[in-house]
């Protein structure tokens, strides 16, 4: 495989390789030696860092060969493990790099090790790594092992024996040094190196958008820090937790009991909480996600004050927790009808758990994962961050704003301790020696005034015992008070004050609050079609009718607006039946159609569109791009006024194209909404973005009444 060469080193490249000599790498490196072996970011950047820390082009090439051959000779890939096994039998010993996980057998008294890739288990370990390497007992480490096979005399015992145990981690960092390398950079560069470090190019993101990214850190160097980030797929919100560091834990939130985080009644084994620093919940949110009651109120303790109860004995732990899940619904929408928390599972809508959270990351401000935004640049060593921000754990920097700046408005203690950590954190990642400008300081607290704020004001919409209050700073040199808002408090005002998801105590709606909003409903069955007339009314003056229209062929000036817009105008539901979405051309078509129903949808109100099809069997090929283009349309307009669906009708039948909604019109299509001729694909076109600059196919479209409006 050839080495990718990148352009010549930037400054910061070069600054980061003169400060930091041997901690870096670079980190296209990564990227294309994960594509062979599916390992953790820093069990590569571990070997890479050993032999690729450079700027040398020669060195790299001949360090890059190193490590795969390393990775080709001892990593274990899964379908790979007979070998293995077969080759550790033939020469009595050999190195593997592979993940290991420690269980005590209790009836035999000592500790057992089962090797993940390998799948060898019950291998008697030495007690003396269970005792360096804790961690060995609760999630595994990655590790290089020798193994060793012999023939044991009892037929009962294992025939492997491990020699020797090295975890993927650097050995140490010297802190001080670290602070001295620091003070080279700039904020800004400072803020690019780590951004290169978690692998993302700077470039394409603004400051905000490279805060959102580095608040991900902060459980990572912040004792007892909750955060909780929801937005879109495709965000990169697991990354980091998956990634970055040895010290965090990734696991699926339904896929965790109590005994397993905190502590297990039956043998007194401290859970996850325990031995890692952070322990991110992947995937948290989720209606249909069965949850523990039991470990919701263990989970709210803890978050509140780093304790758990095992009967009457009380334990503490500092590992910070983390919940990344997806929503569904646009801003607007939530904002509208309901509140951020709608996503998660309905034992997590608690005011009393959701109050633990510290800051809520907007995830659907951070830019979608794609390949220009990936770093071919240098950045450290993720290992060596990494064990840089748990030293930063022992740090407190939640009081150095006060020299500057004090809080006038009457938050609450626990809106303050919320913001605090956030600001404690950023301070750490960004100005690790606590030494920042005013200025600087100042932003960093209204970001993390900000990320508090979003918390308690979800937590008003679903608790009237929550009162709102305004959140203010103000700098003690002089000026006017500062009131922290929310980016979509001040985009969408309408919505700002409305508490629609409130309920009282007693399960009864809250009367002055109904007068405001309308309660959350059930998103509609796009299957079926029911007269459910939305809130927004037709355009001024319109009255529509059944009638037919012809559509010239070789004509200019027709546009899906002009023909469907007052027809669709006031729904809440679209279903689109048309077997020949299926080409490009197609696609693209559905696509304005979207664009033109999401232009018409008011702020806060949704359209489903639902679009029934059939496959392309010309070739698996065709059939492969169909699928992979709707699921792109899918999910780019989930987030959006107009929720998009799909599936196929495999019916010889299915012929006639029809676009019906669900507040009672059919549109009869004899073409679907392939309405255009052909025309040149350029951004300078203007038939590319106007539709009425484009030449029609001739075609008929019926209006039909299919239920009285009520």
């Amino acid at each position: 495989m050839s080495i990718s060469t990148p352009a010549a080193h930037t400054p910061l490249d070069q600054k980061i390789l003169e400060h930091f000599p041997g901690l870096v790498v670079r980190k296209d490196l990564t990227t294309e030696l994960k594509q062979n072996a599916v390992v953790p970011t820093y069990v590569l950047e571990y070997l890479l860092g050993q032999h690729c820390a450079t700027d040398d082009p020669d060195q790299i090439k001949d360090g890059l060969e190193s490590v795969r051959r390393i990775l080709a000779k001892h990593y274990v890939h899964r379908n790979q493990a007979e070998l293995i096994k077969s080759t550790i039998k033939d020469r009595g010993s050999h190195k593997v790099i592979d993940k290991l996980t420690v269980s005590f057998n209790e009836k035999a008294g000592f500790h057992e090790v089962e090797f993940t890739n390998l799948g060898i288990k019950k291998v008697p370990i030495d007690d003396s790594y269970v005792k360096r390497f804790p961690k060995l007992l609760v999630g595994g480490i990655w590790a290089i092992t020798d193994v060793e096979y012999e023939l044991p005399v009892d037929p009962k015992a294992s025939p492997w024996q491990i020699a020797g145990l090295k975890p993927i981690q650097v050995a140490g960092v010297d802190h001080d040094d670290f602070l001295k390398a620091r003070a080279q950079f700039t904020t800004d560069e400072w803020m690019d190196v780590l951004m290169q470090s978690v692998g993302f190019n700077p470039e394409p993101f603004t400051r905000r958008g490279k805060l959102l990214t580095l608040i991900r850190l902060i459980p990572f160097c912040e004792r007892n820090y909750n955060l909780m980030e929801l937005g879109p797929k495709g965000t990169g919100k697991s990354h980091v937790y998956a990634e970055f560091s040895p010290h965090g834990m990734l696991i699926s939130g339904s896929e965790v009991t109590a005994p397993k985080l905190f502590v297990s009644n039956a043998n007194g084994k401290i859970g996850l909480v325990g031995y890692w620093d952070c322990i991110c919940f992947d995937e948290f949110a989720g209606k249909d996600k069965k949850v523990d009651k039991t470990l919701v109120d263990i989970m709210k303790n803890y978050m509140a004050n780093r304790t758990f109860s095992r009967g009457i004995e009380q334990l503490s732990a500092e590992a910070s927790m983390v919940f990344m899940g997806n929503t569904q619904k646009s801003v607007a929408y939530m904002l509208k009808n309901s509140h951020f928390y709608e996503p998660l599972p309905d034992k997590y809508i608690d005011s009393a758990f959701l109050d633990r959270i510290h800051a809520f990351n907007p995830g659907w401000e951070v830019q979608p994962v794609r390949h220009e935004l990936f770093c071919t640049g240098y950045g450290f060593v993720v290992d060596y961050i990494a064990e840089v921000l748990k030293h930063l754990r022992t740090e407190d920097f939640t009081g150095l704003y006060k020299q500057h700046f004090e809080i006038s408005s009457e938050v609450s203690t626990r809106d303050q301790t919320g913001f605090e950590k956030t600001f404690s954190g950023l301070m750490k990642i960004i100005h690790p020696d606590g030494k920042a400008t005013p200025d600087e300081i100042g932003e960093l607290l209204e970001f993390a005034m900000e990320c508090r704020l979003r918390v308690r004001e979800q937590i008003l919409r679903i608790d009237a015992t929550f009162k709102p209050n305004d959140f203010d700073y103000k700098p003690l040199a002089g000026g006017a008070a500062v009131r922290v808002q929310t980016p979509e408090e001040k985009q969408y005002p309408q919505f700002a004050n409305l508490r629609p998801g409130l309920v009282d105590a007693a399960g009864g709606s809250d009367s002055a609050v109904d007068e405001q909003a309308a309660t959350p409903t059930e998103p509609i069955d796009v299957t079926r079609i029911a007269a459910e007339p939305s809130a927004a009314s037709f355009s001024a003056g319109t009255v529509l009718k059944e009638h037919h229209l012809v559509v010239p062929e070789n004509s200019k000036g027709w546009s899906y607006r002009r023909i469907f817009g007052d027809y669709v105008r006031g729904c809440s539901g679209i279903i689109i039946k048309d077997p020949y979405i299926r080409a490009f051309h197609q696609i693209r078509n559905l696509v304005e159609f979207l664009r033109m129903v999401n232009e018409l949808t008011p702020q806060g109100d949704e359209v489903t569109v639902h679009l029934v099809t059939g496959a392309d069997s010309d070739a698996p090929e065709k059939f492969e791009k169909q699928m992979q283009n709707l699921n792109q349309v899918k999910d780019s307009f989930a987030e959006t006024a107009t929720p998009f669906s799909f599936e196929f009708d495999a019916s010889p039948n299915f012929h006639a194209r029809s676009i019906t909604t669900n507040h009672g019109w059919k549109v009869s299509l004899d073409r679907g909404l392939d309405i255009f001729q052909w025309f040149e694909s350029s951004a300078l076109n203007a038939a590319t973005n106007l539709q009425e600059a484009r030449l029609t196919k001739g075609c008929e479209v019926s209006f039909i009444r299919v239920e009285k409006e009520i």
